[in-house]
């Protein structure tokens, strides 16, 4: 099935234009009006000036705490969309591996020294960099967005999730208890925790309940700890059963569940911490900015009859959406935040100690730099084949090349040309929406005629033998 996803038009001065459909590019590109600009997203560049008016797009984002959907569209269909990963969560593992050395090293090194966080303030607004970093990421693509794109406007899903509320059912307040979106986002965080799956029967294809684990006629609360998604037969057979009666056939199942259900509330508070924030690097680009609701983002998607995923939340964020959308052929660029390596000088062991040598202040080699994504001609030798991936360079000038599949060691410079400089994002493509085909109701076949013979004194009849 061919790919629907627009490529991104530049002219010569840099100004955005209409994006177009990857056979008038193709089209360009052939005759000589235009040259390639950029590999991801594709962009072409006119060699003259562009003189019509570009027709106006929208942005839209479905932030998360480890996904973020982006979508371009227009006023009756979509024109780009693609998935952001975030990398917060290993910057947050990251900082705690320092601080714990960092910690170490001072307890061995220095005997005493009077603490000093009590002189360190910080600024309004500040947000730990695992958190900043989600913000960062989805900024950095709405501004290449709107250098590529005729941006005029930008759509935010601004979700909330009650985690006191999620904690604490009981909490005074009827107006605080009783929100518009309040069954909503518990449904939509306990979708995201177990990933659409039944928890007792690992059904991912029916519908599912919201199931009390240790039912409320035995003592449990509706505490999102307590809650477990379950398909309606699984629901149906545990009744209110104790999960040691309902489970005592499969204690492993049991045991995984307790662990499972009492996960901190991680991906939440870092929607709620940094939505905002978010909102407030927005209005920085001076674009009219529209705030959604998850509520809604869920009734346009099934509206419009939509399957779920990261970049058709972001299509169905807010009320500009569309009254017909149509998503079959598009395929998603998949952008994962890679970070553009680090200033530490040596790879420590668990211990804190260095266990390899100072790493040389060079960073690129033979013209490539670690991250550049290369593809790779090899005419000789044990690795004869085409290779396309990210490149990880040494001063020797044989590279590592990481495929979708694996890891080339010992390749050439000579063997490599540049497709994309490091920007630090990795790119790689989604599956391409196909239609929903109904299968053609098979006509049954008609019953076999009798045979018929005919006999000579009996012109003018037949005879059947069956």
């Amino acid at each position: 099935m061919p790919n629907r996803n627009a490529v991104f038009v530049i002219d010569v001065a840099r100004n955005p234009c209409n994006p177009v459909h990857p056979a008038a590019a193709r089209k360009l590109l052939y005759h000589g009006k235009a040259a390639v600009f950029r590999q991801y997203p594709f962009t072409i560049i006119l060699k003259q000036k562009w003189i019509e008016r570009p027709k106006p797009l929208r942005i839209k984002i479905d932030p998360g705490a480890k996904f973020t959907g982006l979508a371009l569209v227009s006023d009756t269909n979509i024109v780009w969309a693609a998935e952001l990963e975030h990398r917060g969560f290993a910057i947050r593992e990251a900082l705690t591996s320092r601080r714990q050395q960092r910690r170490s090293r001072r307890h061995r090194k220095t005997r005493y020294r009077s603490p000093r966080f009590l002189n360190r303030r910080r600024q309004k607004g500040w947000l730990p960099p695992s958190l900043m970093s989600r913000v960062l990421n989805i900024q950095t693509w709405v501004s290449r967005l709107c250098k590529l794109a005729p941006v005029s406007a930008i759509s935010q899903e601004l979700v909330k999730f009650d985690i006191q509320k999620m904690m604490n059912p009981e909490i005074t307040g009827t107006e605080y208890q009783r929100g518009e979106l309040l069954g909503y986002e518990i449904r939509q965080y306990l979708l995201e925790k177990f990933k659409h799956t039944c928890v007792y029967c690992q059904a991912t294809d029916k519908p599912f309940n919201l199931d009390h684990f240790h039912p409320k006629s035995k003592g449990g609360s509706d505490r999102v700890s307590n809650l477990v998604l379950s398909c309606v037969g699984c629901n149906e057979a545990k009744s209110n059963k104790l999960p040691a009666e309902f489970l005592s056939d499969r204690p492993d199942l049991l045991l995984k569940l307790n662990k499972q259900r009492k996960q901190p509330l991680a991906d939440a508070a870092a929607v709620n911490a940094t939505r905002w924030k978010l909102k407030q690097v927005l209005e920085s680009s001076n674009l009219p900015i529209e705030l959604g609701s998850g509520g809604l983002t869920k009734y346009n998607r099934q509206r419009l009859n939509i399957t779920k995923s990261h970049w058709t939340d972001a299509a169905c964020v807010g009320t500009s959406t569309p009254n017909s959308l149509n998503i079959t052929g598009y395929q998603p660029l998949i952008i994962k935040a890679m970070g553009r390596g680090d200033r530490q000088m040596t790879k420590p062991d668990k211990y804190g100690f260095p266990r390899t040598s100072p790493k040389l202040r060079q960073k690129a080699f033979f013209g490539f730099q670690t991250g550049d994504i290369v593809k790779a001609v090899v005419t000789k030798g044990k690795k004869i084949g085409t290779y396309i991936g990210r490149v990880a360079v040494r001063k020797t000038g044989s590279f590592n090349i990481k495929t979708n599949t694996d890891t080339i060691q010992g390749i050439s410079y000579k063997y490599c040309r540049h497709l994309h400089k490091s920007d630090g994002y990795a790119y790689s493509f989604g599956e391409i929406i196909s239609p929903k085909i109904s299968q053609p109701k098979l006509k049954p076949e008609p019953e076999p005629k009798p045979k018929m013979l005919r006999f000579k004194g009996f012109e003018g009849q037949q005879l059947s033998l069956f």
